[in-house]
């Protein structure tokens, strides 16, 4: 009897545990994403707190509003204007349904060499009407529709981002409790050998977090430079966007591209074509370099080990994987070392 009680308590545990899991599903990324952003600043925290006389409320409090202010107002500007520009786009493919091209621009026949080409095909595609929009319309269609999804991804992702800056309020708040409980949790499931794997992935996600951190930086500085050379109004402003836009896949050619079509338009064509190379291959390519650099600088994981968790946790959970791939990979790896060391010395100490 004592053991059906004992096997129907833990039924009933592993039912509340998964149900508390089902629960908390919606909020996963949101919460993994406080929790980052509270243990990448965690010493300013400790710091605004000393500072307050142990007033740990007022100092996560303090924290968290910076944080919306510098993160998650400039980004859900940058989604309001983002969106209003798709709208823009879906407006005028629907217009070109209806009523064909616009006349064509006047910077567009002043192009060196294909100038009067891409004239003719313009005024060509006009001229056809709407016989050739009719075979357009489902390309058309396309166009609209990924302009669409992509305006709600961004859209959802901002939203995400807000929801985990106020997670990390309570992250701020209580952070060393929570590190107190999960590291008890860990020694009743793996031992003694509970710090050492707190302190790899504590070690992990902070690389990776000065990884990102630093990878955004750089491309802004970079971004700056080419912009200033340009002649771009508005470099710093665009640099700023630029750092923060390097925080998502894929961020920074929002900046770069609509800056190089503006200086095409200019008919400074020269300064076009040098800023949509420094674009592509200084600004855009030092991710791929710098990144995983940072984020195996300091550890003990080889580099192609990053790498695929880098670019693999992309592929496989988004942005988020970003984060969760290089973790994982290197917990694995670790474990894998440390059970080949450990078998090693086994077999060592045999007769």
């Amino acid at each position: 009897m004592l053991n059906n009680d004992r096997l129907l308590v833990q039924i009933l545990l592993v039912a509340l545990f998964g149900a508390s899991l089902w629960v908390m599903a919606p909020f996963w990324s949101a919460l993994f994403w406080g929790a980052v952003l509270a243990f990448a600043s965690w010493p300013l925290m400790r710091l605004l707190t000393r500072w307050l006389n142990g007033r740990e409320s007022l100092a996560a409090a303090l924290l968290t509003v910076g944080w919306m202010v510098l993160v998650a107002a400039p980004l859900v500007w940058l989604g309001f204007n983002l969106a209003d520009h798709v709208r823009d786009a879906t407006v005028f493919i629907k217009d070109a349904q209806l009523e064909g091209l616009p006349e064509a621009p006047a910077w567009l026949g002043a192009i060196p060499l294909v100038g009067e080409r891409l004239v003719g095909i313009w005024n060509s595609i006009d001229q056809q009407g709407a016989a050739m929009m009719v075979s357009l319309k489902p390309y058309l269609g396309q166009v609209g529709n990924w302009f669409l999804a992509r305006s709600a991804q961004i859209g959802g992702g901002i939203l995400e981002l807000t929801l985990s800056i106020v997670f990390v309020f309570f992250f701020y708040r209580d952070g060393p409790r929570l590190a107190v409980f999960v590291h008890s949790l860990l020694e009743r499931l793996i031992g003694q050998r509970a710090t050492y794997y707190i302190e790899l992935v504590a070690g992990t996600v902070q690389r990776v977090v000065n990884g990102v951190i630093g990878t955004a930086a750089a491309q802004a500085i970079l971004a700056l430079i080419g912009f200033l050379i340009a002649g771009v109004p508005g470099a710093l402003v665009l640099g700023i966007a630029t750092f923060l836009l390097s925080l998502i896949p894929m961020g920074p050619p929002l900046v770069w591209i609509p800056a190089t079509a503006w200086l095409a338009w200019k008919g400074e064509y020269g300064m076009a074509m040098f800023l949509g190379a420094w674009g592509m291959f200084i600004i855009s390519g030092v991710d791929n370099v710098l990144k995983p650099y940072l984020i195996s600088r300091g550890g003990n994981l080889p580099l192609v080990i990053v790498l695929l968790g880098v670019f693999g946790g992309l592929i496989a959970f988004g942005f988020i994987g970003l984060f969760i791939g290089p973790t994982l990979l290197a917990v694995a790896y670790s474990l894998l070392t440390d059970w080949s060391k450990t078998q090693a010395r086994v077999e060592d100490r045999r007769p």
